[in-house]
Formats: structure tokens, sequence, C-alpha cells
């Protein structure tokens, strides 16, 4: 149990980069947002992502804006803004660095 629970919390540390990473190819609503998750271990709910995009547009990552839809109710769609941009660009390097560390810390087998 305790290694699902240390996937589970990278996992979610990681989703703030997931989102903007798909945010940043283009501007999207939720469903388009989910559908891109879904087939990667970032996969979600709305439970989940709702809460996560309000948090992501407080700290200014994210803008949405309102767009008329044929098949119902305008849709919110989520693009990403000048910040949200530089700070996708800094969790991508501290990734990277990360990933080296761990090899390092590796080193060779005795």
């Amino acid at each position: 149990m305790e290694k699902q629970s240390n996937i589970n919390e990278i996992r979610k540390g990681l989703l703030v980069l997931a989102v903007l990473r798909v945010i940043s190819r283009r501007k999207l609503y939720v469903g388009e947002l989910l559908d891109e998750l879904s087939n990667t271990e970032f996969a979600t709910q709305e439970g989940t992502i709702y809460p996560l995009l309000s948090k992501m547009k407080r700290e200014g990552l994210i803008l949405h804006e309102w767009v008329e839809s044929p098949n119902g109710p305008p849709r919110k769609y989520y693009l990403l803004s000048k910040s949200g941009e530089q700070r996708m660009d800094e969790l991508l390097k501290y990734l990277s660095k990360l990933h080296l560390d761990i090899k390092k810390l590796g080193g060779e087998k005795k």
C-alpha cells in the first residue's frame, strides 16, 4: 500500500505540469483536457481537475475565455498565460535536474 501511496503523491505533484503542457499546445475546455490526459498516467476526473484549474487560475498560470458552442451552452476554454508558460519551463527544467540527480545517486552497484 505504501508503494501506491508514493506513486500517487508523485503523480499528484506532476499533474500541474501535465495540465500546463496540454494547455500549452492549444486552448481547450475541460472535456478535451480530460480526454488528453485519459490515456496517460495523469488520467483523472472532473472532481480533481476543476479545483486544480481554479487554483491554477488564481495563481495566474492559466486564463479562460467563453466560446459559444453550436451544441449547447457556451464552453469555458483554458489557455496558458505568460506566467504559466514560465512556470511550465521552470518545472520541466527542475524535473530534468531531479532525474539527473536520481540517476547520479544510484551510481555504480557494489
